[in-house]
């Protein structure tokens, strides 16, 4: 047993299986023949009926305008009545009954191109995916403001003036003399404010400084703590975290005694 299978392509409508049919005969739309187009037509209307397929009641009217061009184009036409040039504004031409049909077959056809340009066009914007804007302020250059903005040259030439001032005062050499302090000299001291000291000989460390001390005496001063310390005549502790140090008199050695203690610094 032989099966054959039917693919019927779908149309929108009986203008679009008109189109379908011209353009599968490859001819001109002004040069179609009436009498092919409708029995190709009428043929494919019967295959949707074989199949059960529903034919709309725009199919059937187009099938019976084919039918009655077809009709007229069969007919005879009138004998040709020769009248007077005078008379010839009462003859009207006939109109062929095709040229109705092929106007609506022409427009149809230019309004199916722009409905396909405006497919396609909407499947390209389909691909293109995009997003919400978002403030790139931070991905700009910055531009450096002018340092000089609003200067002029007199105020660059006062400035000049100023600096080539400062540059001529600086040129002046002086010659600074400082006192020089030891730690042997330095520990003396420290025994001594411990031993007046009283309570117990305890001092704090920060009475040992005071603000017009240059810098290499605070480090002398304590250094010599770290000495005595060191030969076991102090004890340093704190009452608690970043407290002020506090000294404590363990010695029972004169100041006399400390000359003669030899420190490497």
């Amino acid at each position: 047993m032989t099966t054959v299978t039917y693919k019927l392509e779908t149309f929108e409508g009986p203008l679009d299986l008109l189109l379908h049919l011209i353009d599968k005969a490859e001819i001109d739309i002004h040069q179609v023949s009436i009498s092919e187009i409708t029995d190709q037509y009428l043929e494919y209307l019967q295959d949707m009926q074989e199949l059960e397929l529903e034919v709309t009641s725009e199919f059937l009217v187009m099938a019976a305008t084919l039918l009655s061009i077809k009709s007229k184009q069969l007919l005879p036409k009138p004998p040709v009545i020769e009248l007077d040039d005078e008379f010839d504004y009462l003859l009207e031409d006939e109109e062929d009954p095709r040229d109705e049909l092929i106007r609506k077959l022409i427009e149809y056809r230019k309004y199916k191109g722009i409905a396909e340009h405006l497919h396609e066009r909407e499947w390209e914007r389909s691909l293109i995916f995009s997003k919400e804007p978002e403030d790139l302020t931070p991905y700009m250059p910055e531009v450096q403001e002018n340092p000089v903005k609003g200067l002029h040259a007199a105020d660059l030439i006062a400035v000049f003036q100023k600096a080539i001032r400062k540059a001529a005062k600086r040129n002046t050499v002086a010659r600074i003399h400082r006192d020089e302090i030891s730690v042997k000299d330095r520990i003396k001291e420290v025994v001594g404010a411990l031993q007046q000291a009283g309570k117990g000989g305890r001092l704090l460390f920060s009475k040992l400084l005071h603000p017009e001390m240059y810098r290499h005496e605070i480090v002398v001063t304590f250094l010599a703590v770290l000495e005595l310390m060191k030969m076991k005549q102090i004890v340093c502790y704190q009452n608690k975290l970043f407290d002020d140090i506090v000294m404590e008199w363990r010695g029972e050695g004169r100041i006399d005694e400390f000359s003669g203690i030899e420190v490497d610094y």
